[in-house]
């Protein structure tokens, strides 16, 4: 299906596997990759700027761009949807952007299904259950309920990890980094 010139790299990874701090990082060094913004209906967060961290639209006008199959992936998250527009993404390809995408589970077995083997999915292993759990009360940005959801998610997210292209556990963060670093120069080379 090789009408991608561009690549495509998805991290996927559990709240608080800290595959944010690694996606900053990898901005840096890969200033030619794109990242993809995902639309999503949840709440803006203190220091979060629209059209940057996301695209924040209403859950009515989320609806109507699923009827009207505006993504390749969506997906309704601790209550809120989130999705990644075809045409963005389709039209970056084309001209031989690298986009890297930040999804869940859903939105990269979406993307698999949709691009194949053009998708490069590197699942982020949290060091521990518990190191994830506390990693999500430090951060302060979700109730206590909201974090124990996300832990349950997170238990059935790790038994998904072994089914991507890569698995990195971010156990110590320049270790993980650089071999994070190290898969997407491969990826970008072949």
């Amino acid at each position: 299906m090789s009408m991608c010139k561009g690549k495509i790299i998805i991290i996927v990874a559990p709240s608080g596997s800290g595959k944010s701090t690694l996606i900053k990082r990898l901005k840096l060094d890969f200033p030619e990759i794109l990242e993809s913004v995902s639309f999503t209906t949840r709440e803006i967060r203190e220091g979060e700027v629209n059209g940057i961290a996301y695209n924040f639209i209403d859950t009515e006008e989320f609806e109507s761009k699923i009827k009207t199959n505006d993504f390749l992936e969506w997906a309704k998250v601790h209550g809120n949807y989130y999705g990644t527009s075809k045409e963005f993404v389709e039209q970056q390809l084309s001209v031989g952007k690298n986009l890297l995408f930040d999804l869940d589970i859903q939105g990269t077995d979406s993307f698999k299904n949709y691009f194949c083997n053009e998708a490069n999915a590197i699942f982020i292993e949290p060091p521990s259950m518990e190191e994830l759990e506390r990693r999500l009360r430090v951060r302060g940005t979700d109730s206590t309920g909201s974090i124990n959801l996300r832990v349950n998610n997170s238990k059935q997210e790790l038994l998904r990890k072994k089914d991507y292209d890569y698995c990195i556990v971010n156990d110590e963060l320049e270790r993980s980094y650089n071999e994070l670093k190290s898969i997407i120069k491969d990826i970008l080379e072949t």
